[in-house]
């Protein structure tokens, strides 16, 4: 079922959540102070509007309300970030996520009011840690404080095998919740077809457990 966003400063982070979301099959209103920036992204979202959201009426005036999420992603404008953040919460909206660049522009956001705060540069660096530190690890995903979710290469001792044979959730405590084959992603899982050589595996786990696979 698909929901309705709005995301609120176009940046590369921005651009590139409401660009996604989008092609995710969701309906989104994409919203920045630059016309340019506007006009690039128009056709690639359901809407696209320049607005100054410095401007607590123009924030009133997006219809914020009809939205099941909004997303604050100006990281490095407090004042319209805080804005934005009232100004939803204000007129109902249920989840507000708000981008901050320093954990004390975070503070202050959520004491305003948003459901939760992101640190995109952070979480980054936190991933590309995880990656460069392991051969199989092809991308990290965090879930919550305690699960993680990763795209892996098999072990070069596991090809060859196959899912009952190596027995992952018993030796690894992971679930591997889809397989990628000759770049398609199943998310219907043959445990007797052996992995191959390009075989990626998108398991969960939890991240106490992540040296085990390191």
């Amino acid at each position: 079922m698909s929901k309705s966003f709005a995301v609120i400063g176009l940046g590369r982070f921005g651009k590139k959540l409401a660009c996604t979301l989008y092609d995710m099959g969701n309906d989104v209103m994409a919203v920045d102070k630059n016309a340019e920036i506007v006009a690039g992204v128009a056709d690639y979202v359901t809407y696209a509007i320049e607005a100054d959201v410095s401007n607590p009426d123009v924030v009133h005036g997006l219809g914020l309300e009809e939205m099941d999420v909004v997303v604050v992603a100006m990281g490095s404008d407090l004042t319209s970030s805080i804005m934005a953040v009232m100004i939803a919460k204000e007129q109902g909206v249920k989840y507000v996520l708000a981008k901050a660049k320093d954990h004390r522009m975070g503070q202050i956001l959520e004491r305003i009011g948003a459901d939760k705060i992101i640190y995109p540069e952070e979480e980054t660096g936190l991933r590309t840690a995880r990656t460069l530190t392991s051969d199989s690890f092809l991308e990290f995903f965090d879930i919550d404080d305690n699960l993680c979710l990763l795209e892996i290469r098999p072990r070069p001792e596991w090809i060859g095998k196959n899912l009952i044979e190596l027995n992952l959730r018993e030796k690894y405590h992971v679930n591997v919740v889809a397989v990628k084959d000759h770049s398609e992603m199943r998310s219907f899982i043959d445990p007797e077809r052996p992995l191959e050589e390009d075989t990626e595996l998108l398991v969960i786990l939890e991240k106490a457990d992540l040296n085990l696979l390191k």
